[in-house]
Protein backbone atom coordinates (compact mmCIF):
# COMPACT_ATOMS: atom_id res chain seq x y z
CA UNK A 1 0.00 0.00 0.00
CA UNK A 2 2.27 2.59 0.77
CA UNK A 3 4.85 1.73 -2.03
CA UNK A 4 1.68 2.15 -4.17
CA UNK A 5 1.46 5.78 -2.83
CA UNK A 6 5.11 6.82 -3.02
CA UNK A 7 4.74 5.12 -6.88
CA UNK A 8 2.04 7.67 -7.47
CA UNK A 9 3.46 10.56 -5.35
CA UNK A 10 6.73 10.66 -7.85
CA UNK A 11 4.10 10.34 -11.08
CA UNK A 12 2.58 13.05 -9.93
CA UNK A 13 5.71 15.19 -9.43
CA UNK A 14 7.07 14.32 -12.43
CA UNK A 15 3.54 15.49 -14.26
CA UNK A 16 4.17 18.34 -12.70
CA UNK A 17 7.43 19.20 -13.41
CA UNK A 18 7.02 18.31 -16.67
CA UNK A 19 3.82 20.75 -17.06
CA UNK A 20 5.08 23.16 -15.45
CA UNK A 21 8.41 23.57 -17.76
CA UNK A 22 6.30 23.00 -20.93
CA UNK A 23 4.21 25.64 -19.81
CA UNK A 24 7.47 28.06 -20.02
CA UNK A 25 7.06 28.88 -23.71
CA UNK A 26 3.40 29.89 -23.65
CA UNK A 27 4.27 32.52 -20.77
CA UNK A 28 5.88 35.54 -20.69
CA UNK A 29 5.91 37.66 -24.57
CA UNK A 30 3.34 35.95 -26.30
CA UNK A 31 4.77 37.67 -29.50
CA UNK A 32 8.17 35.78 -28.14
CA UNK A 33 6.07 32.41 -27.64
CA UNK A 34 4.85 32.96 -31.50
CA UNK A 35 7.93 32.95 -32.54
CA UNK A 36 9.17 30.04 -30.80
CA UNK A 37 6.37 28.54 -32.28
CA UNK A 38 6.99 29.03 -36.03
CA UNK A 39 10.46 27.68 -35.29
CA UNK A 40 8.96 24.07 -34.47
CA UNK A 41 6.97 24.20 -37.37
CA UNK A 42 9.97 25.33 -39.63
CA UNK A 43 12.36 22.74 -37.74
CA UNK A 44 9.94 20.03 -38.64
CA UNK A 45 9.54 21.11 -42.42
CA UNK A 46 13.69 21.08 -42.65
CA UNK A 47 13.95 17.92 -41.44
CA UNK A 48 11.56 16.43 -43.65
CA UNK A 49 12.92 18.22 -46.13
CA UNK A 50 16.94 16.62 -45.35
CA UNK A 51 15.41 13.21 -45.33
CA UNK A 52 13.26 13.26 -48.86
CA UNK A 53 14.53 16.17 -50.95
CA UNK A 54 17.76 16.30 -53.64
CA UNK A 55 21.36 16.86 -51.43
CA UNK A 56 23.47 17.81 -54.27
CA UNK A 57 24.85 21.30 -54.83
CA UNK A 58 22.84 24.32 -56.49
CA UNK A 59 24.50 26.44 -59.29
CA UNK A 60 24.35 29.31 -57.49
CA UNK A 61 26.75 30.59 -54.45
CA UNK A 62 25.04 32.83 -51.31
CA UNK A 63 26.31 36.26 -50.44
CA UNK A 64 28.95 35.09 -48.73
CA UNK A 65 30.81 33.32 -51.61
CA UNK A 66 29.95 30.15 -50.62
CA UNK A 67 28.43 27.37 -53.17
CA UNK A 68 25.08 26.24 -52.06
CA UNK A 69 23.32 22.95 -51.86
CA UNK A 70 19.70 22.43 -52.87
CA UNK A 71 18.57 21.99 -49.06
CA UNK A 72 20.39 25.27 -48.62
CA UNK A 73 17.43 26.90 -50.62
CA UNK A 74 14.91 24.95 -49.89
CA UNK A 75 15.34 25.72 -46.02
CA UNK A 76 15.72 29.24 -47.09
CA UNK A 77 12.30 29.39 -48.63
CA UNK A 78 10.79 27.13 -45.72
CA UNK A 79 11.43 29.49 -43.09
CA UNK A 80 10.28 32.79 -45.13
CA UNK A 81 7.81 31.47 -46.15
CA UNK A 82 6.87 30.46 -42.13
CA UNK A 83 8.05 34.19 -41.18
CA UNK A 84 5.80 35.66 -42.79
CA UNK A 85 2.91 34.37 -40.87
CA UNK A 86 3.96 35.61 -37.63
CA UNK A 87 2.73 39.45 -37.43
CA UNK A 88 5.59 40.41 -34.54
CA UNK A 89 8.65 40.03 -36.87
CA UNK A 90 9.45 43.14 -38.38
CA UNK A 91 12.19 42.14 -40.47
CA UNK A 92 14.36 39.02 -41.32
CA UNK A 93 17.68 38.67 -42.59
CA UNK A 94 18.91 35.58 -44.10
CA UNK A 95 22.74 34.13 -44.12
CA UNK A 96 21.67 33.12 -47.65
CA UNK A 97 20.52 36.64 -49.11
CA UNK A 98 22.69 39.99 -49.39
CA UNK A 99 19.55 41.94 -47.89
CA UNK A 100 17.37 41.79 -44.73
CA UNK A 101 13.65 41.25 -45.97
CA UNK A 102 11.22 43.50 -44.39
CA UNK A 103 8.01 41.68 -43.03
CA UNK A 104 5.46 43.66 -40.93
CA UNK A 105 5.58 47.68 -39.98
CA UNK A 106 4.71 47.10 -36.67
CA UNK A 107 6.62 44.27 -35.69
CA UNK A 108 8.23 44.28 -32.42
CA UNK A 109 11.39 41.73 -33.68
CA UNK A 110 14.29 41.51 -36.02
CA UNK A 111 15.12 37.73 -37.19
CA UNK A 112 18.73 36.83 -38.47
CA UNK A 113 19.09 33.40 -39.60
CA UNK A 114 21.20 30.77 -41.11
CA UNK A 115 18.71 28.15 -42.76
CA UNK A 116 21.08 25.28 -42.82
CA UNK A 117 24.48 25.64 -41.19
CA UNK A 118 27.24 22.63 -41.98
CA UNK A 119 24.71 21.57 -45.25
CA UNK A 120 28.33 20.55 -46.78
CA UNK A 121 27.92 17.80 -44.24
CA UNK A 122 24.85 16.31 -45.52
CA UNK A 123 26.02 13.93 -48.15
CA UNK A 124 27.98 12.38 -45.91
CA UNK A 125 25.18 12.30 -43.24
CA UNK A 126 26.81 14.22 -40.42
CA UNK A 127 24.57 16.19 -37.81
CA UNK A 128 23.20 19.94 -39.25
CA UNK A 129 21.07 22.57 -37.92
CA UNK A 130 19.43 25.78 -38.18
CA UNK A 131 20.34 28.91 -36.05
CA UNK A 132 17.86 32.08 -35.30
CA UNK A 133 18.92 34.79 -33.29
CA UNK A 134 16.08 37.38 -32.57
CA UNK A 135 16.79 41.02 -31.66
CA UNK A 136 15.41 44.11 -31.00
CA UNK A 137 15.93 47.50 -32.96
CA UNK A 138 18.83 46.38 -34.68
CA UNK A 139 21.14 43.51 -35.15
CA UNK A 140 23.75 44.06 -32.51
CA UNK A 141 24.95 42.16 -30.24
CA UNK A 142 23.69 43.98 -27.60
CA UNK A 143 20.56 43.77 -29.16
CA UNK A 144 19.59 40.36 -29.32
CA UNK A 145 16.89 39.17 -26.90
CA UNK A 146 16.16 35.50 -27.25
CA UNK A 147 18.05 32.36 -29.38
CA UNK A 148 17.15 29.11 -30.93
CA UNK A 149 18.62 26.52 -32.99
CA UNK A 150 17.76 22.95 -33.93
CA UNK A 151 20.03 20.27 -34.87
CA UNK A 152 18.98 17.64 -37.44
CA UNK A 153 20.52 13.97 -36.23
CA UNK A 154 19.81 11.21 -34.75
CA UNK A 155 17.13 12.80 -33.22
CA UNK A 156 16.51 16.59 -33.89
CA UNK A 157 17.23 18.95 -31.34
CA UNK A 158 16.07 22.14 -29.95
CA UNK A 159 17.62 24.74 -27.79
CA UNK A 160 15.63 27.67 -26.40
CA UNK A 161 17.36 30.72 -24.61
CA UNK A 162 15.31 33.24 -22.96
CA UNK A 163 16.11 33.76 -19.40
CA UNK A 164 17.44 30.11 -19.26
CA UNK A 165 18.65 27.79 -21.61
CA UNK A 166 16.40 24.54 -22.43
CA UNK A 167 16.52 22.12 -24.88
CA UNK A 168 13.43 19.95 -26.38
CA UNK A 169 13.19 17.03 -28.83
CA UNK A 170 11.15 16.37 -31.43
CA UNK A 171 8.53 13.37 -30.88
CA UNK A 172 8.12 12.62 -34.14
CA UNK A 173 4.85 10.85 -34.09
CA UNK A 174 3.14 13.41 -32.08
CA UNK A 175 4.40 16.27 -34.47
CA UNK A 176 6.04 18.27 -31.36
CA UNK A 177 8.78 19.34 -29.52
CA UNK A 178 8.84 18.40 -25.74
CA UNK A 179 10.78 19.61 -22.62
CA UNK A 180 13.92 17.49 -22.37
CA UNK A 181 16.17 19.72 -18.94
CA UNK A 182 17.21 23.17 -18.57
CA UNK A 183 21.42 23.42 -19.76
CA UNK A 184 23.76 24.54 -17.43
CA UNK A 185 27.60 24.68 -18.31
CA UNK A 186 29.67 23.75 -15.61
CA UNK A 187 32.99 26.11 -14.56
CA UNK A 188 35.43 23.62 -16.66
CA UNK A 189 34.87 21.12 -19.53
CA UNK A 190 36.68 18.51 -20.87
CA UNK A 191 35.69 18.86 -24.72
CA UNK A 192 38.00 21.02 -27.58
CA UNK A 193 36.85 22.05 -30.99
CA UNK A 194 39.66 24.14 -32.86
CA UNK A 195 38.29 25.87 -36.17
CA UNK A 196 39.92 27.08 -38.78
CA UNK A 197 42.71 26.39 -41.14
CA UNK A 198 45.44 25.22 -38.78
CA UNK A 199 48.61 25.93 -41.14
CA UNK A 200 47.34 29.57 -40.77
CA UNK A 201 46.33 29.35 -37.22
CA UNK A 202 49.14 31.94 -35.27
CA UNK A 203 51.63 30.43 -33.52
CA UNK A 204 50.40 31.74 -30.08
CA UNK A 205 46.96 30.00 -30.74
CA UNK A 206 48.38 26.49 -31.96
CA UNK A 207 50.34 26.66 -28.89
CA UNK A 208 47.08 27.55 -26.64
CA UNK A 209 45.37 24.71 -28.93
CA UNK A 210 48.60 22.27 -27.94
CA UNK A 211 48.44 23.38 -24.35
CA UNK A 212 44.61 22.27 -23.91
CA UNK A 213 45.42 18.61 -25.21
CA UNK A 214 48.46 18.45 -23.24
CA UNK A 215 45.94 19.26 -20.17
CA UNK A 216 44.14 16.00 -21.56
CA UNK A 217 41.01 17.76 -23.36
CA UNK A 218 39.77 15.37 -26.43
CA UNK A 219 39.21 16.78 -29.42
CA UNK A 220 35.67 17.09 -30.91
CA UNK A 221 35.41 18.70 -34.44
CA UNK A 222 32.91 17.91 -37.39
CA UNK A 223 33.10 20.88 -39.33
CA UNK A 224 29.30 21.75 -38.29
CA UNK A 225 28.58 24.68 -35.57
CA UNK A 226 25.52 23.48 -34.52
CA UNK A 227 26.55 19.48 -33.72
CA UNK A 228 29.76 21.23 -32.26
CA UNK A 229 28.44 23.52 -29.91
CA UNK A 230 25.50 22.03 -28.94
CA UNK A 231 27.84 18.49 -27.91
CA UNK A 232 29.86 21.14 -25.32
CA UNK A 233 26.75 22.53 -24.11
CA UNK A 234 25.22 18.96 -23.10
CA UNK A 235 28.82 17.67 -22.11
CA UNK A 236 29.32 20.56 -19.71
CA UNK A 237 31.78 22.51 -21.07
CA UNK A 238 34.83 22.86 -22.57
CA UNK A 239 35.82 25.32 -25.98
CA UNK A 240 34.79 25.96 -29.29
CA UNK A 241 37.48 28.00 -30.87
CA UNK A 242 37.20 29.57 -34.59
CA UNK A 243 39.54 31.88 -34.36
CA UNK A 244 41.58 35.28 -36.76
CA UNK A 245 43.51 33.78 -39.31
CA UNK A 246 46.06 35.05 -41.83
CA UNK A 247 44.09 34.25 -44.38
CA UNK A 248 40.80 35.65 -42.57
CA UNK A 249 41.94 38.59 -40.26
CA UNK A 250 38.14 38.85 -38.89
CA UNK A 251 37.36 35.15 -38.73
CA UNK A 252 35.22 33.27 -40.79
CA UNK A 253 31.76 32.69 -39.06
CA UNK A 254 29.13 35.62 -39.14
CA UNK A 255 27.86 38.08 -36.60
CA UNK A 256 24.49 38.11 -36.71
CA UNK A 257 23.84 34.52 -38.13
CA UNK A 258 25.70 32.24 -36.25
CA UNK A 259 28.44 34.13 -33.66
CA UNK A 260 25.84 36.27 -31.56
CA UNK A 261 23.09 33.53 -31.32
CA UNK A 262 25.31 31.00 -29.94
CA UNK A 263 27.37 33.91 -27.64
CA UNK A 264 23.83 34.41 -26.21
CA UNK A 265 23.32 30.92 -25.30
CA UNK A 266 26.36 30.04 -23.87
CA UNK A 267 26.06 33.10 -21.28
CA UNK A 268 22.94 32.70 -20.35
CA UNK A 269 23.99 28.93 -19.99
CA UNK A 270 26.81 30.30 -17.64
CA UNK A 271 29.30 30.32 -19.73
CA UNK A 272 31.63 33.15 -21.75
CA UNK A 273 31.83 33.90 -25.48
CA UNK A 274 34.53 36.44 -26.35
CA UNK A 275 36.48 37.05 -29.79
CA UNK A 276 39.37 36.73 -27.72
CA UNK A 277 39.22 39.82 -26.12
CA UNK A 278 36.09 41.53 -25.77
CA UNK A 279 32.45 40.11 -25.05
CA UNK A 280 30.80 38.97 -28.06
CA UNK A 281 27.77 40.46 -27.09
CA UNK A 282 29.45 43.97 -27.28
CA UNK A 283 30.33 44.31 -31.17
CA UNK A 284 28.34 45.79 -33.78
CA UNK A 285 28.96 44.30 -36.93
CA UNK A 286 29.67 47.26 -39.84
CA UNK A 287 27.62 45.32 -42.36
CA UNK A 288 24.68 42.77 -42.81
CA UNK A 289 27.64 39.58 -43.10
CA UNK A 290 30.16 40.87 -40.89
CA UNK A 291 32.11 38.18 -39.43
CA UNK A 292 34.29 38.01 -36.46
CA UNK A 293 36.72 35.74 -34.32
CA UNK A 294 34.94 33.71 -31.50
CA UNK A 295 35.52 31.36 -28.69
CA UNK A 296 32.51 30.26 -27.16
CA UNK A 297 33.39 27.63 -23.59
CA UNK A 298 33.35 27.38 -19.68
CA UNK A 299 34.74 30.08 -17.32
CA UNK A 300 37.93 27.94 -17.13
CA UNK A 301 38.58 27.77 -20.57
CA UNK A 302 38.07 31.02 -21.24
CA UNK A 303 40.28 32.74 -18.82
CA UNK A 304 42.73 30.73 -20.85
CA UNK A 305 41.65 32.50 -23.89
CA UNK A 306 42.02 35.64 -22.52
CA UNK A 307 45.56 34.94 -21.51
CA UNK A 308 47.13 34.45 -24.44
CA UNK A 309 45.14 37.24 -26.39
CA UNK A 310 45.46 39.95 -23.88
Amino acid sequence: MLMRLLVGFWRMVRRYNFYRKMSKLKKGDNQMTEIIKSIETIAIQINEAIKYEDTSKAETENSSGDIQVKLDVISDEIIEKEFSKVKSIKEIVSEEKEDAYPLNENGKYLVAYDPLDGSSLIDVNLSVGSIFGIYKNSYDGANIVASVYVVYGPRVEMVVARDVVELFKLDEKKGEFIFQKELRLQEKGKLIGPGGTQKEWYPFHKEMIDNFFKEGYRLRYSGGMVPDLHQILLKGGGLFAYPATNDKSKGKLRMLFEVFPFAYVYKIAGGLAIDGKEDLLSLTPTHLHDTTACFFGSDYEIQKVLEVYK
